[in-house]
């Protein structure tokens, strides 16, 4: 049987999550993605290459189930089937803007849940289920500036980002200690058009003091396609130094 590159991504129903599957749809490549949703454009796009795509639908704001279930189908799998296997944490979850009094306790929890625990869970089946792959491991997480910088108005985002950036380095450390760890990298993804900067824009000023800096981002251009921003969190993954600089910015493709 010849060898097949493995790709999981979570979010990957829609934004960038939707467009970085799209860009790895390939005949030699299995590709998972994890979302609440499907996306027909991903299927449409899947069956015109002949590409082998699954889209499985769970809530990460209950990811224990999704986590389990990605542990199981990796353990099934032949030895041998995958020369390289790559885990890309992409979903996130941001609640409206505001201090953590303004939004419900069901959206806080869902908002770290997606974007934190889902990530941990997610990370640890994909670690234990492929350890005879060695180095041919990796894990990018999708961070953001919010969790490397606070902002007034997202507490529950930028802890979530927070922690994915320090689980990343932590769980690098751990892999770094092993003969054949995996490789892992937390990526800023820079300012990208989706949903969630339409949410953030359109939040109360009051509540969100930098309501205007996001609306501005819109108003001046500044702001990414899912599709671009996916090629070039793509073009950091296939780095030759993948992994040397855990927490990154995928800026450092334009000053490098």
């Amino acid at each position: 049987m010849k060898q097949q590159e493995l790709y999981i991504v979570s979010g990957a129903s829609r934004g960038m999550g939707e467009a970085i599957a799209q860009q790895l749809l390939h005949p030699s490549h299995v590709l998972i993605g994890i979302s609440r949703g499907q996306s027909a454009a991903l299927t449409a796009a899947a069956s015109a290459l002949g590409a082998p795509l699954e889209q499985w639908q769970y809530d990460l704001s209950q990811p224990l189930e999704a986590a389990q279930a990605l542990q199981n189908w990796l353990q099934a799998q032949p030895s041998g089937r995958f020369s390289r296997a790559t885990l890309i944490n992409n979903a996130g979850l941001v609640p409206t803007p505001g201090p953590v009094e303004c939004a419900s306790l069901e959206e806080l929890s869902a908002a770290i849940r997606v974007g934190l625990e889902a990530c941990l869970l997610l990370s640890s089946a994909f670690l234990r289920a492929t350890s005879e792959l060695g180095h041919q491991r990796r894990i990018l997480n999708i961070s953001s500036g919010l969790g490397r910088r606070a902002m007034a108005g997202s507490a529950a985002y930028c802890a979530a980002k927070a922690g994915m950036d320090n689980l990343s380095s932590a769980m690098a450390l751990d892999e770094a200690s092993k003969a054949n760890g995996a490789t892992i990298v937390s990526l800023a993804p820079g300012i990208i058009d989706t949903e969630m900067q339409a949410q953030l824009r359109g939040g109360d000023p009051s509540k969100f003091p930098d309501q205007a800096v996001f609306a501005n981002f819109k108003a001046s251009g500044q702001l990414l396609s899912p599709g671009d921003a996916a090629s070039r969190v793509l073009s950091y993954l296939a780095r030759a130094n993948f992994g040397g600089t855990v927490l990154a910015d995928v800026r450092e493709l334009e000053a490098s």
